[in-house]
């Protein structure tokens, strides 16, 4: 059953792996039952290997449970094959992470393009809201450089455009300051602020640190695989 009032929500979904050291499954989310309000900014907090990220991605469609579902609307992501999980993350989910995972071999104007573009928009429609996008993040003067001519900051704003170049109904940020120093830190957050209040689009963060967390509508803790309300 849907909610409108929900942008996605995940019932009871569970994840292992094998142990590199013995035969034994670890499980690392366990059971984990979440939804996501439109418009929200939501905090997840943890230690490292507490599951945060993990959880994460399959909330993302980057990887799949081993039991349970993850609901967009009505659809049940987790049973979509493939290819028609590739193409719905391209298309309603921004992606945010803590290295950026920019093409090194594109400058920051192709970067923020490549979504467009692979979701079959023309090379002029991807171009022209790459620049606005990059503009409205303050780097347009730099769409002409390569990742690697690129601060830190400079680099995760332009993943910041890059997440919003296909109008996503919700941006998953994995970690996005933990390679930024206090002052880009700031910038980066109030411009996740910023984005759902002009454009209504809801912020899934994760993070370790409770001072970033506690701007946030929500915030849950997942402690050894298990989510709760903090």
């Amino acid at each position: 059953m849907s909610n409108d009032s929900f942008v996605l929500r995940a019932e009871d979904i569970s994840k292992s792996y094998k142990s590199e050291q013995s035969d034994e499954r670890l499980q690392v989310v366990k059971n984990v039952s979440v939804s996501i309000n439109k418009g929200s900014i939501t905090s997840i907090v943890g230690s490292s290997g507490s599951g945060k990220s993990t959880l994460l991605h399959i909330l993302g469609g980057l990887d799949r449970p081993d039991n349970g579902k993850v609901f967009w609307d009505d659809q049940d992501i987790a049973s979509m094959n493939s290819d028609a999980l590739a193409d719905f993350r391209n298309k309603n989910i921004g992606f945010v992470f803590q290295f950026h995972h920019l093409l090194p071999e594109f400058t920051a104007l192709e970067n923020v393009s490549m979504p467009a573009l692979i979701a079959g928009k023309s090379m002029q429609q991807a171009s022209k809201r790459a620049t606005e996008l990059l503009n409205r993040f303050g780097v347009a003067e730099r769409k002409n450089h390569r990742p690697t001519q690129l601060s830190g900051g400079e680099q995760q704003r332009v993943s910041m455009a890059r997440a919003l170049m296909n109008q996503p109904s919700i941006i998953l940020a994995d970690e996005p300051t933990g390679n930024l120093d206090d002052v880009n830190t700031d910038i980066i957050l109030d411009m996740l602020f910023e984005l759902r209040d002009e454009y209504g689009v809801s912020v899934l963060l994760i993070t370790h640190e409770q001072k970033i967390a506690q701007r946030s509508d929500t915030i849950l803790e997942i402690k050894s695989g298990e989510l709760n309300p903090l």
